[in-house]
């Protein structure tokens, strides 16, 4: 049941963005962050001060096509305002692309089923003025099929303290994630990493890469690649890719909004 609207409504928009600018998606006092510039377009739209929950949390830099977020509020607005004056009061790097009213019970976190993220490489000698920002730059020629080799020990259920720093490990109460997809292809020059999951931990998917990138470069096997992954040792995975690669492209909920409006 959706909340009436005369007493309140659960929101949620569906949000892209280009995340370069941003210190990631969660509010900070003191940096601009995706969840700062939601807020105050809230506040101009509504004249409410309203916090937002979101899906997926993404790093600095990092970008999103179906990021989630969800909110109370005692507007009454109907959903394409919502849509059209959010869009209206937000920075050009930040939209709006769709609003649905939910039950007062919906988490958009907790609800969520998985989250998939894409990883671009710009697999080329050359720089691309066009690219940069938005996929990561590998010179040397990177063998596509090793990677993909490497991509099939992360399928199932694992321990991924491998691909974190022990910080991170302190902080997480679990360290467990079920992997569904792990993906390299390639088109041309561009090769894409996709991989979808129940959720991630911080800088997983960008460990994983650098790891990946060292396979396709022969200079770590698909089999050390597994030894890495089976290891569950905190900060051994090395290189981290840059956050202008990865996008968070989708978050899946158990069944379709109501309402949806785009």
């Amino acid at each position: 049941m959706v909340a009436d609207a005369a007493t309140g409504a659960r929101i949620i928009l569906i949000i892209e963005y280009i995340g370069t600018k941003y210190h990631g998606s969660q509010y900070q006092a003191n940096a601009p962050t995706i969840q700062g510039e939601l807020e105050k377009a809230l506040k101009k739209l509504t004249g409410e001060r309203i916090r937002i929950k979101t899906a997926s949390r993404t790093d600095a830099g990092v970008h999103a096509r179906g990021q989630v977020v969800c909110f109370d509020t005692k507007s009454k607005l109907p959903l394409k305002p919502f849509i059209d004056g959010m869009n209206f009061h937000l920075p050009g790097d930040i939209a709006v692309k769709g609003a649905y009213k939910v039950d007062a019970s919906f988490d958009a976190r907790r609800r969520a089923l998985s989250r998939e993220y894409r990883y671009s490489i710009y697999n080329s000698p050359t720089r691309s003025p066009l690219k940069e920002g938005t996929a990561w730059r590998v010179a040397g020629k990177l063998d596509t099929a090793a990677m993909q080799k490497a991509c099939e020990t992360l399928i199932g259920r694992h321990d991924f303290t491998s691909f974190v720093g022990s910080e991170i490990v302190a902080k997480e109460k679990r360290t467990v994630r079920d992997i569904y997809k792990a993906e390299i292809t390639k088109d041309g020059e561009m090769i894409t990493f996709d991989i979808t999951a129940n959720s991630f931990l911080p800088h997983q998917v960008r460990n994983m890469i650098g790891c990946l990138v060292k396979v396709g470069q022969d200079k770590m096997t698909a089999a050390e690649f597994k030894q890495l992954v089976e290891s569950r040792t905190p900060g051994p995975a090395g290189m981290t890719a840059p956050a202008e690669g990865l996008c968070l492209v989708q978050v899946n909920y158990p069944g379709p909004f109501e309402g949806e409006t785009r």
